[in-house]
């Protein structure tokens, strides 16, 4: 194999390894279930929040569940201004956050302790 193959192999295996290890960056993803009229909006904490970016549905009762599985970072402290919490996840388990009935075009955003890592929820 020449040198200008090997190359473009090397490069288009960091970049598929950069995909997968950040989320693809700020793409919109799934993680939105409605069970007995409520929305459930799934995110997991640890080393940042995943999905990052979520559509979910506006005016509907909804709660957010954050899932933490052995996580020490920053993104343990987690902070929705938007609804004045702010908290220390547990470092394994699920946190259930009220998000009331969330209306159309305002988005939820989420944030680390440190400012590092943040989420978005998108209702439409």
């Amino acid at each position: 194999m020449n040198k200008i193959a090997s190359l473009i192999i090397i490069g288009a295996l960091v970049v598929a390894l950069g995909i997968i290890f950040t989320g693809g960056g700020g793409s919109t993803e799934r993680g939105v279930e409605i069970k007995d009229g409520i929305q459930y909006i799934r995110i997991d904490a640890g080393g940042g929040y995943f999905p990052r970016v979520t559509e979910a549905q506006s005016n509907i009762p909804t709660k957010l569940i954050v899932k933490t599985n052995g996580i020490f970072d920053c993104s343990a402290s987690l902070a929705i201004r938007s609804i004045g919490f702010q908290k220390i996840l547990p470092p394994e388990g699920e946190t259930e956050i009220d998000l009331g009935i969330p209306n159309r075009g305002e988005p939820l955003r989420g944030v680390c302790g440190m400012g590092m890592y943040s989420f978005e929820i998108n209702f439409i």
